[in-house]
């Protein structure tokens, strides 16, 4: 076999690079009953940092509401440095879009729980997230985009 066939995909760091929590309404809010919505937004990022090393940030912005008020605003960047080595370009993608975001995604949930926990809210579990179904649905809205050119 070729060193071509051999396929790497190795962690090297995970890390939290950065965190934010805000409870703007508290202590008021916490004299109301709290019937919250919840809105989160996930973000993928990526970039080559040398040759088969890359850094990948998932960043996720969990904001709760109770009527107009924010009850918080919590957003943690979760990251990690890969090493992929001997993937094609559609495979690189993949791992970069699906794979790695989902091994950083467990890390991120528990430190949202956290921070809204020792912000004296209920517990906040994020929902599984199926990168595999983002990532492609990232492709095909690429799609028209390269057709249009």
């Amino acid at each position: 076999m070729s060193e071509q066939a051999q396929k790497t995909f190795q962690i090297q760091k995970i890390y939290t690079k950065n965190v934010s929590f805000e409870s703007p309404n508290t202590p008021e809010l916490f004299t109301t009953e709290f019937q919250p919505q919840l809105n989160v937004d996930l973000n993928v990022e990526s970039k080559g940092l040398q040759e088969g090393v890359y850094h990948v940030l998932l960043r996720v912005t969990a904001t709760t509401k109770v009527e107009d008020k924010t009850a918080f605003l919590c957003e943690v960047e979760q990251a990690g440095i890969f090493t992929l080595v001997g993937f094609t370009e559609e495979e690189m993608g993949y791992m970069l879009g699906s794979q790695c975001p989902n091994t950083l995604f467990p890390y991120v949930r528990e430190a949202i729980s956290d921070l809204v926990t020792k912000g004296g809210f209920p517990q906040l579990l994020l929902e599984p997230v199926n990168f595999d179904a983002m990532y492609m649905e990232h492709l095909q809205a690429q799609q028209p985009s390269e057709t249009a050119q």
